[in-house]
């Protein structure tokens, strides 16, 4: 099958098309005919040898999938077999045609939900309703959402909204400006005065990190509520228990257990097959253009959700 490797960390050339053997389910395992496969920053910082792990290479890379169950491995339901699902696959091996995963990882895709806007939800989604349950997110709140062009930030925005909040969405540049849909108030964060326009807020989604991130915790109010879940800047917020003790701010730095976080996606693929969460799909690439996907992605290109085609 052809799929996409990683021999060396570095640039987004580092990923290269090629031949991989097919995998074959295992015991309680299902076998999923990739349609198409889900793309994380992250993914990009660890194949520059930056993320937050390093693998053992080479590796084919990939966390996250959609398609069609094809064949089902010894023990597991024969029923899954010709049913469309989302998985992830435990952290590699997303990046091809095929997939072995455990039967029990499978999520059904509802059949009023598109199998692209479900494998958008996968990770962005369960990451999304998490952060807004762990947030404690009420009616009358004021949200900031960073990177609110971003596949996680315009879900963010969407449920903050559906929980009676008001939103600001922060945003890098004029263009994803632009994107950011359904705020109350966009800012542009690269503006040297953005938090003034934002103003103060009782609860701020920190996927930036860096000096964004940092900035965002003074604009909390007693009381507030931060959310740390990504370092898209290069770093992580310089916040500490202290700091936020301080100034009486709760840090959130976990969103639940894998019983919770199941719960999560299953929600978030819920309640867009019901029409109440939508997410963008800004760009897809081919498989075998996962490099020219990395590359956008890195230099910031990128809005909503990127997605390869397998």
């Amino acid at each position: 099958m052809r799929a996409v490797w990683l021999r060396e960390f570095g640039g987004p050339e580092a990923l290269e098309p090629g031949e991989a053997p097919d995998p074959v389910p295992g015991p309680g395992q299902v076998l999923v005919e990739v349609a198409f496969a889900n793309i994380t920053f992250v993914e990009t910082q660890v194949r520059a040898g930056t993320g937050p792990f390093r693998p053992v290479l080479p590796v084919v890379p990939g966390n996250g999938v959609g398609g069609v169950i094809s064949a089902v491995g010894e023990g597991a339901d024969p029923g899954l077999a010709g049913l469309r699902v989302v998985t992830s696959t435990g952290g590699s091996g997303g990046y091809a045609q095929r997939v072995a995963v455990d039967a029990a990882a499978v999520f059904a895709v509802p059949d009023a939900l598109a199998l692209d806007a479900a494998v958008a939800l996968l990770a962005d989604g369960r990451t999304a309703t998490g952060l807004v349950h762990a947030a404690r997110v009420r009616p009358g709140d004021r949200v900031l959402v960073e990177a609110a062009a971003g596949g996680v930030g315009g879900l963010l925005v969407q449920l903050a909204k559906a929980a009676g909040a008001s939103v600001v969405a922060a945003a890098g540049g004029p263009a994803k400006v632009a994107a950011v849909a359904g705020a109350d108030v966009v800012v542009d964060y690269l503006l040297p005065d953005w938090t003034s326009s934002a103003g103060e807020v009782d609860v701020v989604f920190d996927g930036v990190g860096g000096a964004i991130g940092t900035a965002a915790f003074g604009l909390l109010r007693p009381g507030g509520r931060m959310a740390v879940y990504g370092l898209a800047g290069g770093s992580w917020a310089e916040v500490s228990e202290e700091d936020a003790a301080a100034r009486g701010v709760s840090l959130v730095r976990s969103i639940g257990s894998p019983a919770e976080m199941r719960g999560f996606t299953e929600s978030a693929l819920s309640e867009a097959a019901a029409g109440r969460l939508v997410p963008v799909i800004g760009q897809r690439f081919p498989l075998e253009k996962a490099a020219d996907a990395h590359a956008a992605m890195e230099s910031r290109a990128t809005v909503g959700k990127t997605l390869l085609v397998a």
